[in-house]
């Protein structure tokens, strides 16, 4: 993974094929429409906190803290940023399973 500047993640976040998408805000909270996390979950909306946890053993990555009962009642997620205006959800050393890429603000 690149570099990833904390201060530049907030944003929205668009994956075309699935119409999946993110958005962090610069206040810590987020909201996620139509997005799956895995290969085993459909697609849901969701929100809640998000804060990055740099991480000296392995990969940085950015904590979704889910509200109200989580989603499938987990209640945290780790969306990777690859340093390349895309943040990811993956399995520990496996392929991306949804690739989601910041738009510009119109």
């Amino acid at each position: 993974m690149g570099s990833v500047d904390p201060d530049e993640l907030p944003g929205v976040y668009h994956n075309d094929a699935t119409g999946g998408e993110i958005v962090l805000d610069s206040d810590g909270t987020f909201s996620a429409t139509d997005v799956s996390t895995d290969d085993s979950s459909s697609p849901d909306d969701f929100s809640g906190q998000w804060e990055y946890i740099s991480s000296d053993t392995s990969s940085d990555f950015i904590m979704l803290d889910i509200k109200d009962g989580g989603l499938r009642k987990v209640t945290g997620v780790q969306l990777y940023p690859s340093g390349r205006g895309t943040v990811e959800f993956r399995a520990p050393d496996e392929p991306p399973y949804l690739v989601l890429t910041k738009v510009k603000a119109p």
